[in-house]
C-alpha cells in the first residue's frame, strides 16, 4: 500500500512540475532587437555583469519584466536587456501572456473606451502614469485580475482595466487624438525626463519634492499635447528607472527624433526664479528659442530667462535638434509651490508643446 502511494505521490509531482514549466512557457512573448548591438546582463540594472550580447534583428523570447529591464533567451544567450531597444516581434512565434487561470492575447489589441488612464499598478488605487484614446494600438504583456498591463508603441506602460481592450474597432494610432490638429503631423519627438532610479535630481526646500518626479509627471502631460497635435512621442523613461546619458541620446538617434526635448526642474544657492532653456549646437538655437518665447508668455506665473548655451550631454552628444528646459528652482520656495501643481504642469507642458508649434511652422 505504501508503494503504492509513493509511486502516486511522484506521478503527482511529475504532472505539477510539467504543468508549471507548460504555463510559464505560455507567458512568454517575443521581441525583436532594435539596436546594432545590445548588452545581456546578469542582473536587470546597468551595473550587471555583462553576460553576452545580441544583434539587431535578433528575436528574443521575454519571460520577465522589471522597471524597463526584459529578461531575454536567445540560444544559449540569457539575462536582462534594456527594454527601450526591443519592439514587439511581427513573426508568427507565440505571442500570449498568462496569469493565473486566465489569459489575453499580446498584440493587435486596441483601446476600446473615448479615454483610458494608465496606472502604476493593477487598481485605481495607484498613480495615474498616462493616458489612451479610443482606438489606440497597445500590446498586452501582463494581466492581474481584472487588469492588464500594456505597452504603447512609444514605450509607455501601465495598468488598465482589462473590459476597455480587445480586438479591432480601432482607427486611431497613438500618434494623435481623434481632435488632432494636426500640427506637428508626422513629426517624431523624444521627450527626456531627467533623473529617475537613484537619482532624485533637485530636491525641493520646503516640501522634499523630487525633480525626476516632476519630470515624469511633466512629460505625461507634454505626450499628450503632442500627440493631440498629430506627434509621434516617444520617452526615454516611463517609469521610475535611470537610463544613462548615452542610452538618451541613443534613443533620440535611433528613432531619428525630429526634436529631442529633455525636462527638468533647476536649483541655485541664490534665490533664483523662473524658466531657462539650453542649447547647446547652432541648429538648436531656433528650438530653444521657440519654446522659451511660449514659456515667456507666463506659464503658471514664472517669468522667462530665455535662453543660454548648456554643454549637456543629452544635448553635446546629440546630432537630433535638441532643447534642456528647466521649468523653475526648486531650490526657490515660491517656485517649489508653483511648479508641484497639476496647473503650472500643464501650461508649461502646453507651453512647450507650442513652441515645438512655432519651431515647426
Amino acid at each position: 500500500m505504501k508503494s503504492i502511494v509513493s509511486i502516486l505521490i511522484v506521478v503527482v509531482l511529475v504532472l505539477g512540475a510539467t504543468f508549471g514549466v507548460q504555463a510559464k512557457s505560455e507567458s512568454k512573448v517575443f521581441y525583436q532587437v532594435s539596436t546594432d548591438s545590445l548588452n545581456v546582463r546578469n542582473d536587470p540594472s546597468e551595473k550587471g555583469a555583462i553576460v553576452g550580447s545580441l544583434r539587431k534583428g535578433d528575436v528574443v523570447e521575454v519571460s520577465d519584466e522589471t522597471h524597463g529591464w526584459f529578461q531575454v533567451a536567445l540560444n544559449k544567450t540569457s539575462g536582462w536587456v534594456a527594454g527601450y531597444y526591443l519592439v514587439k516581434a511581427s513573426s508568427g512565434k507565440q505571442t500570449t501572456v498568462s496569469s493565473g487561470t486566465s489569459s489575453v492575447k499580446a498584440g493587435a489589441q486596441t483601446v476600446q473606451a473615448d479615454s483610458l488612464r494608465m496606472r502604476k499598478g493593477p487598481g485605481t488605487g495607484y498613480a495615474v502614469v498616462g493616458g489612451l484614446y479610443k482606438g489606440e494600438a497597445v500590446t498586452v504583456i501582463d494581466r492581474d485580475g481584472d487588469w492588464v498591463k500594456v505597452k504603447t508603441p512609444d514605450g509607455q506602460q501601465g495598468w488598465v482595466a482589462a473590459q476597455y481592450i480587445g480586438e479591432g474597432g480601432g482607427s486611431r494610432s497613438s500618434s494623435g487624438a481623434g481632435s488632432s490638429s494636426g500640427r506637428l503631423n508626422g513629426k517624431l519627438i523624444v521627450l527626456d525626463p531627467g533623473h529617475g532610479g537613484d537619482d532624485p535630481g533637485m530636491i525641493g526646500k520646503e516640501s522634499e519634492a523630487q525633480e525626476k518626479d516632476l519630470n515624469l509627471e511633466t512629460a505625461f502631460i507634454l505626450a499628450d499635447y503632442l500627440r493631440d497635435l498629430g506627434a509621434r512621442v516617444v520617452l526615454t523613461r516611463s517609469e521610475d528607472v535611470k537610463p544613462s546619458l548615452p542610452e538618451r541620446v541613443k534613443i533620440s538617434e535611433n528613432n531619428g527624433a525630429d526634436a529631442f526635448i529633455s525636462i527638468h526642474y533647476n536649483s541655485s544657492t541664490k534665490n533664483t526664479s523662473g524658466t531657462l532653456t539650453f542649447y547647446n549646437k547652432s541648429k538648436d538655437k531656433a528650438l530653444a528659442r521657440a519654446i522659451e518665447s511660449e514659456l515667456a508668455e507666463g506659464a503658471g506665473g514664472l517669468r522667462s530667462n530665455g535662453i543660454s548655451f548648456g554643454d549637456y550631454h543629452v544635448l553635446r552628444e546629440n546630432s537630433q535638434v535638441s532643447a534642456l528646459v528647466e521649468l523653475g528652482f526648486l531650490s526657490n520656495e515660491k517656485d517649489e509651490r508653483i511648479v508641484r501643481t497639476k496647473d503650472y504642469k500643464r501650461k508649461a507642458a502646453k507651453a512647450i508643446a507650442d513652441g515645438l508649434v512655432q519651431y515647426f511652422n
